[in-house]
């Protein structure tokens, strides 16, 4: 199968693109500039324009069976008008979906996120028939592109993933990595609310599911490891990939989210303070498996970033 991944150089896109060429795909990797990385022998490379303007997809979609879109705006910031987001995240993708299904692409396979439907916290556990409510601008952005790629009249699967985790994470997990690594205790014992999370090697097998399998056609899903987990086994699990003890403080949530905000960290503090249970149930049911159970994940993802031997950044998804 000849497939188009755009953002194919990015968090997701890049393991994506070895993951879909080591399968056997022909891999066509459009990316913002030449990745300084290779990619895998046999993967063609398309640089994008900047999706804010312009673009004329028909050379990219050209020849190809199937496309993977994850190029566009995969951040939450105040720093971006709100017109960003609607040009970058929906604009594009509708430009994109038509090109694509006038040149006879066979299956789109849209990388969209919960905040499509939720905030960065839910009262309730999600599911694919809850109306959606999306609470900023990014979250619009996703769920107008999905009803972009819904009307274009291709076949399609939408992806709405939860935080996704894997080597070189970035963002508020690589943060709480490097938390994580310090030799004092943590004051996160009392973080009882749970989370879904969402290993890079369970989305790969995901969009494999999408590509392949006819049961995901026309199908919106939640992509998740089966089973949250709170944020205090998140960070001893964290912890214990780094060779910690767990040594978690119970300090009450509402006192380090407080302190959190006034330091200019409310992302953060809404994410590790609130829950967000979104469980891949409609998708398991379809016949997807997980590949990877989420606590040999985080092993895996500390152990390759080993934050606390190079004391050096790492990266994450939002």
């Amino acid at each position: 199968m000849r497939v188009l991944i755009t953002g194919a150089s990015g968090f997701i896109g890049a393991p994506l693109t070895a993951a879909l060429a080591d399968a056997g795909y022909q891999v066509r990797a459009a990316v913002r500039d030449r990745p300084r990385r290779s990619f895998p022998a046999g993967v063609a490379i398309a640089v994008l324009p900047d999706l804010a303007g312009t673009v004329d997809w028909a050379p990219f979609v050209a020849g190809m069976d199937a496309l993977v879109h994850l190029a566009g705006i995969a951040h939450v910031g105040p720093e971006i008008p709100d017109a960003i987001y609607d040009r970058v995240n929906h604009l594009a993708t509708t430009a994109l979906a038509m090109a694509a299904a006038s040149t006879g692409v066979r299956k789109f396979v849209f990388m969209s996120s919960t905040r499509a439907q939720a905030g960065a916290s839910a009262d309730a556990p999600l599911t694919e028939v809850a109306e959606p409510h999306p609470t900023d601008a990014y979250g619009r952005s996703k769920l107008a592109a999905e009803a972009a790629v819904r009307a274009s009249g291709l076949s399609y699967t939408i992806l709405r993933p939860t935080l996704v985790y894997g080597a070189n994470p970035k963002g508020n997990l690589a943060s709480l990595i490097r938390l994580a690594a310090l030799p004092v205790p943590l004051p996160f014992g009392a973080f009882v609310n749970r989370r879904s999370l969402l290993a890079i090697d369970n989305l790969i097998a995901a969009v494999r599911f999408a590509l392949e399998d006819e049961r995901a056609t026309t199908e919106t899903f939640l992509v998740s490891d089966p089973g949250a987990i709170s944020v205090a086994e998140l960070v001893a699990s964290l912890r214990k990939a780094a060779g910690r003890k767990p040594s978690l403080l119970p300090i009450p949530p509402a006192l380090l989210s407080t302190l959190l905000a006034l330091i200019g960290k409310r992302d953060m503090a809404q994410r590790l303070a609130g829950t967000l249970i979104a469980e891949p149930t409609k998708l398991l049911a379809a016949g997807w498996r997980p590949v990877i159970d989420t606590r040999t994940a985080i092993t895996v993802m500390v152990q390759a970033a080993s934050p606390w031997k190079s004391g050096t950044a790492s990266r994450s998804t939002p």
